[in-house]
């Protein structure tokens, strides 16, 4: 690490190191090494399943040979679209180890998204599940795949469960015909038969292993190139900041696969170390808590949003959650507010811990940044993964600002991105090499750092509202809509304006027991004027039952108005 960064955070690593010594193998190869060491542990959980290492190790080679039998070759991008099922596994690390790339997609992806994904990444194969071939069908019109894949939720159920899975469920599905370009999972796994040797591919661990895509809550969802020794970093790193014994622990993993929290962190970290991942395909909070009381996991991950349904409801009323080492939350702000409720749900339940705030990007696969678990700062996103570097610029320079100054949060460290697909323009103006040769990612998001390092998201640029020339940052606003007690949810946006040019909008969902009505909202409004300044108030609180979501879980706030 070079001398003159400035890192002010390992003044609170404690015991922790600052640097560690990273994996150069493949991420296939890393877990098939840990595989060879754990065998009879279960590394994944599905539905009651249990699936040892040996096991998963050896559906992965299998799935490795059936990829290479249909003509899949090092480098060619495969779509994955699936959910939290094993077959997602498979694919991931199968393809991994004959130098392909997975694509991952969301499986609830409009038509016209799977087809901009597909051409994006240039996929001639595809895998999903067998309640999506409708939509691939009309997907198929638009793009041709040499051969799509269709596997079933039934094949990885234990026992007697695939009988009535598919009596109950998958009955209702359209009937998949087999064609040249049409195959059944267990048709394709068929065909690693064929391959007995050479399909294993010794990848360089710094060339693209997975492609993810940007939420695309801020325009065009651009495919993210990432390595894997990005990935191998990462599940080190979050290991290492968990500060807790994660070989031989369980996982909740109801973050999804398509989404860098959930692979990076509730997948590969997992596989990675030797814990178990327990899949959780679709999250409902009722069946969520079912898994908690039944798996009594010991770490768990999600948005903001999961905490919340958790927290107001009875589900696991009286549970004992003393098996909890870490609590985890990203992908969204966690307001002040629900931070206060959840810790006080934990300590309710006999749990030693509170919940610890991320901040990453998928451009960074996942998390870069979280709370200690000894210390912690109202408000802040926590200090830097070990050898990831933060600084706060000058938006759109390279200009480092003082601490306590707002700016733009750049990051450099092993787990940034290689690039966008096709996108070189952004690719320049995203990814900025200093003189020592060093890469800075320029998030587009806006935070600032304090003198011990501890860093404080404010918003993404783009989100940012300006009105009669003065900014406001959506989020600042939204804590103290969360703080009311009325208030359940919360979103603000800007709305166009001809003489401010943008005014401030509030949108909120409001808890059990409360009723819409113009007092309401009135004291709501009476409540902001508290602790907003007058040109920040909104000028308009609308109550909703519910408030848009992005397909992973994200407030979609470009889509309220």
């Amino acid at each position: 690490m070079e001398q003159n960064l400035s890192t002010p955070w390992l003044s609170s690593y404690g015991h922790l190191p600052g640097t560690l010594e990273y994996s150069e193998k493949s991420m296939s190869a890393a877990v098939l090494d840990t595989a060879a060491r754990e065998k009879d542990f279960i590394a994944l959980s599905f539905n009651g399943r249990k699936i040892p290492f040996a096991e998963m190790a050896a559906n992965i080679e299998r799935t490795a040979k059936a990829f290479y039998n249909i003509g899949v070759r090092p480098g060619k991008r495969v779509l994955v679209c699936l959910p939290n099922v094993p077959q997602a596994i498979y694919c991931l690390y199968g393809l991994n180890r004959i130098g392909a790339v997975a694509a991952m997609v969301h499986p609830l992806s409009a038509v016209g998204e799977i087809v901009q994904y597909i051409n994006e990444a240039s996929c001639e194969y595809a895998v999903t599940l067998d309640q999506f071939y409708s939509k691939f069908q009309e997907v198929g019109k638009q793009c041709k795949l040499k051969k799509l894949v269709i596997a079933r939720v039934s094949d990885e159920l234990p026992f007697v469960l695939p009988f009535l899975y598919r009596l109950t469920t998958e009955c209702k599905f359209p009937k998949v015909v087999c064609t040249d370009t049409v195959t059944k999972w267990n048709d394709f796994l068929q065909g690693a038969d064929n391959v007995t040797a050479g399909y294993a591919f010794e990848k360089d661990c710094r060339t693209e292993a997975v492609v993810l895509f940007s939420g695309g809550t801020t325009g065009t969802s651009k495919g993210i190139m990432l390595s894997d020794y990005n990935f191998n970093a990462l599940a080190l790193q979050t290991a290492t900041m968990a500060d807790e014994e994660v070989w031989h622990s369980k996982m909740l993993a109801a973050m999804p696969v398509f989404h860098g929290f959930g692979l990076g962190v509730c997948i590969h970290t997992m596989m990675f170390t030797g814990g178990t991942s327990i899949l959780v395909p679709r999250f409902n909070v009722k069946s969520y808590a079912q898994l908690i009381k039944k798996n009594r996991p010991n770490f768990i991950a999600g948005v903001p949003t999961l905490f919340e349904a958790i927290a107001r409801n009875t589900y696991l009323d009286g549970v004992d959650l003393s098996c909890l080492r870490g609590v985890f939350s990203g992908g969204d702000s966690l307001s002040v507010e629900l931070k206060k409720k959840f810790d006080s749900f934990l300590k309710e339940h006999n749990s030693r811990i509170r919940i610890r705030e991320g901040y990453g990007t998928t451009e960074c696969v996942t998390a870069s940044c979280l709370t200690p678990h000894d210390k912690e700062k109202e408000g802040s996103i926590g200090i830097p993964y070990p050898d990831m570097i933060f600084r706060i610029c000058e938006p759109g320079t390279e200009t480092e600002l003082p601490f306590g100054e707002e700016g733009e949060i750049c990051i450099s460290g092993p787990t940034v991105m290689i690039g966008y697909i096709n996108h070189e323009e952004e690719n320049a103006s995203t990814l900025h090499k200093d003189g020592s040769g060093r890469i800075w990612l320029h998030t587009g998001d806006l935070g600032m750092m304090d003198e011990e390092g501890f860093i404080y998201f404010r918003q993404r640029i783009k989100r940012m509202i300006v009105t009669s020339g003065y900014n406001v940052y959506p989020s600042q606003i939204e804590n103290v809509l969360d703080a009311h007690r009325a208030v359940r949810m919360s979103c603000v946006i800007g709305v166009p304006d001809p003489y401010k040019m943008q005014k401030v909008k509030a949108f909120v969902v409001l808890n059990e027991g409360f009723k819409d009505s113009p007092e309401l909202r009135e004291d709501i409004l009476a409540h902001c004027k508290k602790f907003v300044a007058k040109y920040a108030m909104p000028y308009e609180v609308e109550v909703r039952e519910e408030l848009p979501k992005t397909l992973v879980g994200k407030v979609a706030y470009t889509k309220l108005s």
